[in-house]
Formats: structure tokens, C-alpha cells, sequence
């Protein structure tokens, strides 16, 4: 990777933290009463913010509460997770610590919330190496739309989007990105398998596992 600039996902990407997430929407609608979840449901939110899920879940299936609480319960379920057993994917720090010596600058943009998102990256032991965190609540938009990758680079500095590479799993969010004009950096993950032939057409850069 050349670019001055690299934006990371965190989920699935930095640390292995996908079979955590993949459970939480069933978890929680589990825990509100909803015993039978619908597949189209939990299909839908996977580009979603918390709280556009939240939304979801009011409109769909009747849960009650502001969207804030639902997505502050919702995160509250991973708190756990993020303080004491996600870890970083094997090879990840030595790849983020050449990227630092060379004068790459960092961040990380992701779908979870940017105060999970610093309780798990300072307990692995790389918040240092980040210039900045950023959710995509803050701009108020999922990764079907670049808006968080683009108030990324610009905080960053970069110029445009041809100045930075952006670090994904997941097809939607690499699909996305590329349309943006971002370099792409496939990364593998188990969780997104089905698609992994799709993303990795789509990318600059291929990573199976980080090191290699």
C-alpha cells in the first residue's frame, strides 16, 4: 500500500469481533420478547447504522423506546465483549506499525460506536497508532453511502479520495468505497465469505490474513 492515507474498518477487519455481532440483533430482540426473527430483518441491517437498526426494529417489528436507547442497549451488549475478549486478528499490529514508521497517516471508520471502539482498540494496545476514531452515527449514515469515509479523509487531509486507502470485510462497505474513488484494500474474514469472490474483484489489494 503507497497511500498517505489509510482508513480501517474495525469489525472484521482489525479484530475478531464479527461471531459477537452477528449475534447481537438476535440477542437483543430476543431479550425484548421477539422469539422468532425474521431473515429479512437481520438481512437488511448489515449496512446499517445502530441507530438507523434501532428504527428498524420500531417500525418492523413494534419495539418500544427512542432509538437512542434501543441503540445504547444494543451497544451495551458488546460492551462487554470489547473490554475483555475481542482480540486483534493475528499479523494486524506489525502491519499497522510499518504503516506508522513509513508516515501513513490512520484512522479507524466503522459502523460501532466510537466509545467501543476506544475501549477495544486501547486494551489491544494500537489507539496510539490512530490519528482519530470514527462512527458512522457521527455522520449520521451507514456504509451504503461514503459519507463516513469521506469526512475521514478529509480529517486526515487528504485531498481526495484517490490520496487514501480504505481497509474493509465486507462487500457492501468495499463496494461502496470503490464507487467513492478510494483505494481498496480487500481484507478476509469468514463472516463475509459468501462475497469474498465480489469484494476481492472489486480491490486494489488483496489481504487473506495480515503479515502474509
Amino acid at each position: 500500500m503507497d497511500k498517505k492515507y489509510a482508513i480501517f474498518d474495525m469489525d472484521g477487519t482489525l479484530v475478531d469481533s464479527m461471531a459477537y455481532w452477528d449475534r447481537l440483533a438476535e440477542e437483543y430482540l430476543h431479550s425484548r420478547g421477539v422469539k422468532d426473527v425474521p431473515p429479512e430483518i437481520l438481512r437488511r441491517i448489515v449496512p446499517m447504522t445502530m441507530a438507523e437498526s434501532a428504527d428498524l426494529f420500531r417500525q418492523e417489528l413494534g419495539l418500544t423506546g427512542s432509538r437512542e436507547s434501543i441503540a445504547a442497549d444494543m451497544n451495551g451488549l458488546m460492551d462487554g465483549h470489547y473490554r475483555t475478549d475481542v482480540p486483534l486478528k493475528p499479523g494486524v499490529e506489525g502491519y499497522l506499525r510499518a504503516l506508522h514508521r513509513k508516515g501513513v497517516k490512520m484512522c479507524v471508520a466503522s459502523s460501532t460506536a466510537e466509545y467501543l471502539m476506544e475501549i477495544c482498540l486501547t486494551r489491544l494496545g494500537v489507539r496510539d497508532l490512530f490519528q482519530f476514531v470514527l462512527s458512522c452515527d457521527s455522520v449520521n449514515a451507514g456504509k451504503d453511502r461514503p459519507d463516513v469515509y469521506n469526512e475521514a479523509a478529509r480529517r486526515l487531509g487528504a485531498a481526495g479520495p484517490e490520496e487514501a486507502a480504505v481497509y474493509e470485510d465486507a462487500y457492501h462497505a468495499g463496494r461502496t468505497a470503490k464507487a467513492a474513488g478510494y483505494h481498496l484494500v480487500a481484507v478476509y474474514d469468514p463472516s463475509g465469505k459468501a462475497h469474498w469472490e465480489e469484494l476481492k474483484a472489486l480491490a486494489d489489494e488483496v489481504i487473506l490474513r495480515w503479515g502474509e
